[in-house]
């Protein structure tokens, strides 16, 4: 400790004393040179690379964990034989129908029990009730009582969809400052002129919010959803190459899954920043 003391005394007025951390910070000092895009790419890219030697050196077998390279060309093959385009389509149709199916009910009924506190002491109990039910316990009784077809995978995933633009809705039109409804009414609004003029337009940062939370529900619960004795889709991908003991499939049909729901997140996400535009607080 004596001799730490002694060395910062000895440091000379107008000088940085040299520290640990500022070595790491100039041994660091070549992430400058690199483009500001590209840092977020550099540990994934790192991790594929030692993901490639583990693989070609035998750390892990190719059963367990198959190489990149395996998979990309795995990828390149389902997609020149048509299989890959063809699962990904019906997984696309049933998705964005329960999404739409979902996010219709659920913007409907947050509006309907937002407004109205009576209503609200009525259904919303109710509904948050069901809200806290598994939605995978739910599949014996789907399959029961809707059988196997597409309407029930799509209900299913409607349902998943319903709660985040539901609950996001609520709390919207529930924040709409309460000054903003005695302006309307000094200047004579209707009820629908509310509603369009003043309601729908200051919820709507809640309601994209919920509707870009039911997207990546609808991907989620399609994954249990194509496990109901389907023939087609991303999820039936998986599950059939699983019983083969296809890993490289398992990864094309999961890398699918996480490509997909990133690109419908990028557009949700280009409309907020279209649609939100006038929102002072929206830095988007």
């Amino acid at each position: 400790m004596a001799q730490l003391i002694n060395q910062e005394a000895r440091v000379e007025p107008g000088t940085t004393p040299v520290t640990a951390a500022s070595k790491f910070r100039k041994e660091l000092g070549w992430l400058n040179h690199v483009p500001a895009w590209l840092h977020g790419l550099l540990v994934p890219i790192a991790l594929l690379i030692l993901w490639q030697i583990a693989g070609d050196t035998g750390l892990v077998t190719k059963e367990q964990l198959p190489t990149p390279l395996a998979i990309i060309k795995r990828f390149i093959e389902l997609g020149a034989s048509g299989e890959l385009y063809h699962h990904l389509g019906v997984s696309s149709l049933r998705a964005l129908g329960g999404f739409m199916l979902g996010s219709a009910i659920g913007l409907l009924v947050g509006m309907f029990i937002g407004i109205g506190k009576i209503i609200e002491r009525t259904l919303d109990p109710s509904l948050q009730m069901l809200r806290t039910v598994p939605l995978l316990a739910l599949i014996p009784l789907f399959i029961l009582w809707f059988g196997i077809g597409e309407f029930s995978k799509i209900l299913m995933i409607s349902l998943g969809a319903f709660f985040p633009v539901y609950l996001n809705t609520f709390l919207g039109i529930r924040s709409v400052d309460t000054k903003l409804y005695d302006v309307s009414r000094i200047l004579g609004y209707s009820r629908w002129h509310q509603l369009t003029k003043l309601i729908i337009p200051s919820a709507l940062p809640n309601i994209l919010l919920g509707l870009r939370l039911a997207m990546s529900t609808s991907w989620l619960i399609l994954v249990f959803a194509e496990l109901m004795g389907t023939s087609a889709g991303i999820g039936y991908m998986i599950e059939d190459a699983r019983t083969y003991s296809n890993t490289d499939i398992v990864f094309v049909g999961i890398i699918l899954f996480a490509l997909v729901g990133s690109i419908s997140d990028i557009i949700v996400h280009a409309l907020e920043k279209r649609w939100l535009r006038w929102w002072d607080t929206f830095k988007g």
